[in-house]
């Protein structure tokens, strides 16, 4: 029997649940995948929308993982502030063969130095800040800069997981999980600024001006203390 293919998903206070759950869905399904979801404690992390979400693992137990993955979510800066997990990130990313984020979990990777000199994605009004730590923001659903795939903002993260499933075991596989869940999405128009009417895009920006401004303003705060890895 083949080694099982171990995947690791970073759980954090108040993350976007959808990065993880969504592409976590997907990934479960691939041949051989055994998934774990880490924090500092076992016990229940609230994600943004209310929903506990439990840890399986700790940090420090965490196995040797083939595949890292961020998601992210809105109150960021904490993680990228704490220097006990962009180490624990840094030592799995050194030997993992896929490094990966969702949504704003590219930052929270970039803070580690995990993308300096690297194309990413990242949620679309959050992306301009990825140059601060050495990144190139890519406004595309799915990035791929050799091993490192980054995703868009919360639902890129299902599209993500197929680009993953379909690398690992080739395109009949990746349809086979897709059909198995049912994924054809028939959306409204408007997922991106560039889809979005003016109207509602200008609405959007003004409901969250407030909290990206002050997000903005510790992530910029964040980089101003940020070193280049070495070497």
């Amino acid at each position: 029997m083949s080694e099982p293919f171990q995947i690791g998903f970073l759980l954090w206070p108040g993350l976007t649940q959808l990065d993880m759950t969504g592409p976590a869905q997907v990934l479960s399904r691939m041949p051989g995948a055994k998934l774990h979801f880490a924090w500092k404690s076992i016990e229940p992390i609230p994600s943004d929308c209310g929903l506990p979400l439990m840890p399986t693992v700790t940090l420090a137990d965490c196995p040797r993982l083939d595949m890292l993955c961020v998601p992210g979510g809105a109150p960021v800066a904490p993680v990228m502030r704490d220097e006990a997990v962009l180490q624990w990130l840094r030592d799995q990313a050194a030997t993992a063969e896929l490094v990966t984020s969702v949504c704003t979990g590219s930052l929270i990777l970039a803070a580690a130095g995990l993308l300096h000199g690297y194309r990413a994605g990242c949620y679309w009004a959050s992306g301009h800040q990825l140059p601060l730590f050495g990144a190139e923001f890519v406004e595309e659903r799915v990035v791929i800069d050799r091993n490192r795939i980054t995703a868009g903002g919360v639902t890129s993260g299902i599209d993500f997981a197929f680009r993953v499933a379909e690398h690992r075991f080739g395109r009949d596989i990746a349809e086979a999980i897709q059909l198995s869940i049912e994924y054809d999405p028939a959306p409204l128009a408007g997922g991106t600024p560039r889809t979005a009417r003016p109207e509602i895009l200008a609405r959007v920006r003004a409901m969250m001006a407030d909290r990206l401004a002050a997000r903005e303003a510790e992530i910029a705060e964040i980089a101003g203390r940020y070193r280049p890895p070495q070497g």
